[in-house]
């Protein structure tokens, strides 16, 4: 045979693989977005170029086509299959891994070099552009090609050790073309590799695509969808994973790998609605619209969490893991990174930002989003990269941490800088009183996370006596108080019980402004009342400040109530007091006239006075009414039933005596409605 019989019968697979390779690699190239953790150090399998390497690979082809033909090389009279081949390859990869030394080489060069030129021509049976072979179509067949350049990988590692030996030089040209050979089958298993890979990662590719049978069922959840890979997809990505890794080529492998699937990651990611903010972005953006940046940032955060990086993880493990467990971990590792940093700078860039009350809420959401996804990690990543990530994560969340607990320590000076002197009409609720149990009431909805970080980042003054010497028996001291005060206060606890005292201080200051005792009380009532009231709708605040608090707030209103019920109403009592009005038992009539004068007076002005205080809480205002009228109505009816009678009927009587029983109890119902023209009206029918 002429040596360039071969030129013209196999140039088709040279202008083929010269022109294929070279936009597939620029594809595979350009597809990456996110940094590669990939070792680059080792070599990239050789490019496809006209050489000697490709007239060794043609001429191969060209020998086994010929044979094919009926053509002869060297003396054969029966061509095997590859199939049968396989079996003399098993033999002689067994003889050369038990030898020890070259001594007893066997002839060998003819099957290794027709089994490397059937695996060559295999190879172009699915490489070419007019075959209708795909791999992937064949399970049978796709093991014949797999399974055979496994063993050609095996065969070639084994002549390696030979070939430095000058006794054993005729293996030289085995040697040569099972390793191009190898060369040749990795880079098209590499590609396979990667229009798998594509193929699941673009949606239009993966709908026009005949849909593979699966064993979950079409309607599960989205974690069992994710990351929409079939299982005879997955099962060829394993198969030449393994071969890829076990012929040394892992770096290529992983790297293919490693690209395409951070880029399917991140097209998920950006169809949840991700978008990437620079810190300088955040801290420029208004509080309207980063709040719903935030918003956005947790829900895909826990949509990474709990749907693509599971995904991520268990078609690492179902493609790599079997066989190659630590480059599952790895790549998977890698994956994690990716993402980690992406979410980390934009929760650094919040706890960079203005800190203001209303933002506490969203910078705890942050803080327990990124606790939830160290937990996600910790149960998915290797202790190594779990470790490394908790640690990155960690920072910036303690970060938020410290701004949380300035953000509400802040509340403090807020209540100390509020020392407006303007009344709130009727002795109503103040606005401040308000704004602080209702921001409480909504931060103990946050109530573990804040325990957490201001244990960790807050100071109080219990922190600071640990530092200071122990004085002489202060043990026996403390002793004695934890029996008497009970539970230790945490630190969150200890800083919500601040808040509360100079809360009752301030207010405790602007009811002295009010120059009517009565109203002053009435004040403090209400904003006492709504302070009780908002400790025992939160479970968590009346956990945190004690059932003596409670009670402490209970004796304090009533003793507010008392006080209010001796400015007000001992002075009208004072009327109807029987004391000076006889004299040698005959009632004082000028006397009695003045009595009831001044009752009549007095019960108008405080009518008309108090019907326009509000107490806006209904059961102290119903406790109001019925602690006056339990006081004022039989005080009356008796002082009307035993001095009544001195005044004739008509227009005597009329004149001294205003009200029945009835109508003091009918006007004291109208005391506090906060409307004072309305209750005149009632009055007048």
């Amino acid at each position: 045979m002429e040596k360039n019989s071969f030129a013209s019968k196999s140039s088709s697979f040279n202008d083929r693989s010269g022109s294929s390779k070279k936009e597939k690699s620029t594809r595979l190239s350009k597809s990456s977005s996110f940094s590669v953790h990939v070792d680059r150090r080792l070599p990239r399998p050789p490019q496809r170029t006209r050489s000697s390497n490709d007239a060794v690979l043609i001429q191969a082809a060209s020998d086994v086509k010929e044979i094919e033909n009926g053509g002869e090389v060297e003396e054969v009279h029966h061509q095997p299959t590859l199939e049968e081949l396989n079996e003399e390859i098993d033999g002689i990869i067994e003889k050369l891994s038990s030898m020890e030394d070259n001594s007893n080489l066997p002839g060998i060069s003819w099957t290794v070099e027709t089994f490397a030129k059937m695996v060559q021509v295999e190879i172009e049976r699915y490489d070419s552009s007019e075959s209708t072979l795909k791999f992937g179509q064949d399970v049978d067949q796709n093991n014949v090609l797999i399974n055979s350049v496994s063993r050609l990988s095996k065969l070639s590692n084994l002549l390696s050790k030979f070939s430095s030996d000058e006794n054993v030089k005729k293996l030289s040209s085995s040697l040569s073309l099972t390793t191009l050979v190898v060369q040749r089958a990795m880079t098209f298993m590499e590609e396979e590799l990667r229009i798998i890979l594509e193929d699941s990662t673009n949606p239009s590719r993966r709908s026009s695509a005949k849909p593979e049978a699966t064993d979950s069922n079409e309607e599960g959840s989205e974690e069992d969808k994710y990351p929409m890979i079939g299982e005879e997809s997955i099962s060829n990505m394993r198969k030449i994973g393994s071969l890829m890794i076990s012929a040394g080529y892992e770096t290529e492998c992983c790297q293919v790998y490693s690209v395409l699937r951070r880029n399917a990651f991140k097209e998920a990611m950006q169809r949840e609605g991700f978008e990437k903010l620079s810190i300088d972005e955040v801290q420029k953006m208004q509080w309207e619209s980063l709040e719903g940046h935030i918003g956005n940032w947790i829900k895909i955060v826990k949509y990474v969490a709990n749907v693509l990086l599971p995904g991520e993880k268990k078609l690492c493990d179902s493609v790599f893991s079997n066989e190659h467990p630590s480059i599952s971990d790895a790549m998977f590792s890698n994956l994690a990174r990716s993402a980690v940093i992406l979410f980390l700078n934009f929760a650094e860039a919040i706890s960079l930002t203005k800190r203001s009350a209303e933002r506490l809420f969203k910078v705890i959401d942050i803080y327990d989003t990124l606790t939830d996804l160290i937990t996600a990690l910790d149960k998915m990543c290797s202790k190594e990269c779990a470790n490394e990530l908790r640690s990155e994560l960690s920072s910036v969340r303690r970060r938020l941490g410290e701004a949380a607990v300035c953000i509400f320590c802040d509340l403090e000076n807020s209540i100390k800088n509020d020392v407006a002197r303007n009344l709130v009409p009727g002795g109503a609720v103040h606005p401040l009183t308000r704004y602080t149990m209702n921001y409480l009431w909504y931060a103990c909805d946050f109530k573990d996370s804040l325990e957490q970080v201001f244990s960790l980042h807050h100071i109080t003054g219990l922190n600071l006596e640990a530092l200071e010497p122990r004085r002489e028996h202060q043990d026996e001291e403390d002793n004695h108080n934890n029996k008497n005060q009970g539970p230790k206060q945490t630190p969150f606890a200890a800083e919500l019980m601040t808040i509360m005292s100079l809360l009752d201080a301030n207010l405790e200051a602007k009811s002295k402004l009010y120059k009517d005792p009565s109203l002053r009380y009435i004040f403090l009532m209400n904003n006492g009342r709504y302070i009780l009231q908002k400790i025992k709708e939160s479970a968590e605040i009346h956990d945190l400040v004690g059932n003596n608090f409670c009670r402490k707030r209970s004796s304090e209103l009533r003793g507010y109530h008392k006080s209010y019920q001796r400015e007000t109403w001992s002075r009208v009592l004072q009327c109807l007091n029987q004391e000076g009005l006889q004299v040698n038992n005959k009632v004082q009539k000028p006397v009695l006239k003045e009595r009831f004068k001044a009752f009549n007076q007095m019960f108008d002005e405080i009518h008309k006075t108090q019907s326009a205080w509000v107490v806006s809480d209904e059961q102290l205002q119903s406790e109001l009414r019925v602690s006056i009228s339990a006081v004022m109505i039989p005080a009356y009816r008796s002082f009307l039933a035993r001095f009544g009678q001195h005044f004739t009927h008509g227009r005597q009587r009329e004149k001294y005596i205003k009200y029945q029983p009835e109508d003091i109890e009918s006007t004291i119902e109208e005391l506090f409605d906060g409307n004072q023209n309305l209750s005149m009206a009632r009055r007048k029918n």
